[in-house]
């Protein structure tokens, strides 16, 4: 049914993503399914790199390491994109093309009051993505 799994993930805080990241392997080991890890960096220095290349290399170790926690087939995609505050949801819904994705595994939040002025990125990809996207809490 799902052959390519895109899960994005904020390496910063990756230590809430276990629910997610759990989903995405199970569905991954069903359906026989490759999971991409992408995520989204500046090109200067953040919380997680100092570049784009160490970043690059994070999200490589990371995807290995989800690979062999679960024993799936995993890759990953980093994305540089000038402002990622900004530009994060048109950034993975270019990336969710270019992947040939046909699933989208997301964390999201509890909603809040702020939700209902500004949707959340879950909320955004859910709403313009053209294939299935399964929002976790």
């Amino acid at each position: 049914m799902f052959k390519r799994i895109m899960v994005p993930v904020d390496l910063a805080h990756s230590d809430k993503l276990d629910r997610a990241l759990t989903c995405a392997a199970d569905l991954a080991l069903r359906y026989d399914a490759t999971v991409v890890y992408t995520a989204v960096t500046a090109a200067t220095p953040g919380k997680v790199a100092h570049s784009p290349k160490e970043f690059a290399a994070k999200l490589d170790a990371f995807a290995a390491e989800q690979a062999g926690r679960f024993g799936i087939q995993a890759e990953s995609k980093m994305l540089v994109s000038h402002d990622p505050s900004v530009d994060l949801d048109p950034t993975l819904l270019e990336a969710i093309e270019d992947e040939g994705a046909d699933l989208v595994v997301m964390a999201s939040h509890v909603p809040n009051v702020t939700d209902y002025i500004w949707a959340s990125n879950g909320a955004t990809i859910a709403r313009k993505a053209k294939i299935t996207v399964m929002l976790v809490r």
